[in-house]
């Protein structure tokens, strides 16, 4: 069961939010905000799974609040206003509902998120040589050895995964693999990019060279990697 919370200041958005929520029988809202820091009041003192976030807000912005909101749950944005889209990427959102949606299109967004692990039941792994995952590629699960993961790469709802001589596109977005994966070996160095921290082989300026690749450092990711890992 996945936790939400509607911060939309449109009454007739709000609606329909809740309406299409009740109908999910793995979503549970636990309220509904009409501005973003009465909202922030309420999540300082609870855990909430995914946030259904308006853009156009008062007294701040959606994106002004998602960029100072800590820790930060799964972020759909709902909004009027298409202009958006990028930013929201750049912002690492699941998925962003242009109004008027139908169920449809919110089932489509709500199942990105439905069936990622939370902190609480994401197992995490010690990267141990012996352990390994399945994947789904194609029609197939492929076994994978955790360790010889060397890096991550974002695309959209899905991701591709780096090994030492192969590559596998794989069906869940970056978000699934930062929840997945331990923290003291699984680094996000830039939006799009999660790395293997034992797979690097240098660093250099704003870059990490892993065997042929050289990766970037996002400016938002630069301080916490080079704090906690180097």
């Amino acid at each position: 069961m996945k936790t939400c919370l509607i911060i939309e200041d449109q009454a007739p958005a709000q609606r329909i939010l809740e309406r299409y929520i009740q109908d999910i029988d793995n979503l549970q809202l636990l309220g509904t905000y009409t501005d973003a820091l009465s909202a922030l009041a309420f999540l300082k003192h609870h855990r909430v799974d995914l946030l259904f976030l308006d853009i156009h807000l008062p007294k701040i912005s959606g994106i002004d609040f998602l960029q100072v909101l800590s820790p930060k749950p799964f972020i759909i944005f709902t909004t009027a206003f298409p202009d958006y889209a990028l930013q929201g990427y750049e912002l690492d959102v699941v998925d962003y509902l242009l109004k008027p949606f139908s169920f449809e299109r919110f089932v489509k967004a709500v199942s990105k998120v439905l069936y990622l692990p939370t902190a609480d039941t994401a197992p995490t792994h010690d990267l141990q040589e012996e352990e390994f995952l399945f994947v789904k590629v194609g029609k197939d699960h492929q076994r994978i050895e955790v360790a010889q993961i060397h890096f991550i790469k974002s695309d959209g709802d899905y991701t591709h995964l780096f090994l030492a001589d192969k590559k596998y596109l794989v069906s869940h977005p970056l978000r699934y693999w930062i929840e997945l994966l331990n923290t003291k070996y699984f680094c996000q160095v830039h939006k799009s990019y999660l790395v293997n921290v034992s797979q690097i082989q240098r660093v250099s300026g704003n870059q990490v060279h892993i065997g042929e690749y050289k990766l970037p450092i996002g400016r938002t990711y630069r301080e916490s990697f080079f704090t906690n890992y180097l």
